[in-house]
């Protein structure tokens, strides 16, 4: 193999590992973009149980205290 031959086998390598870098880029944003959304979703569900929870505990206290 002369070294013209192993520069373009090189210079074929290196497109091929930039092609596949920038396609692991593109599939790592969306699955980083799908983690974020599901992890807005999971916090707007845990602040509505903390709603719920607050209102059930002022209706106990407000049950023990008589005020209702």
């Amino acid at each position: 193999m002369t070294i013209d031959e192993r520069l373009e086998r090189l210079v074929e390598r290196h497109e091929a590992l930039a092609q596949t870098v920038e396609l692991m880029a593109v599939q790592n944003q969306a699955t980083f973009s799908a983690i974020a959304h599901n992890f807005e979703v999971c916090l707007d569900s845990i602040q509505r149980l903390e709603r719920i929870a607050g209102s059930h505990e002022q209706r106990i206290e407000d049950l023990e205290h008589g005020t209702h």
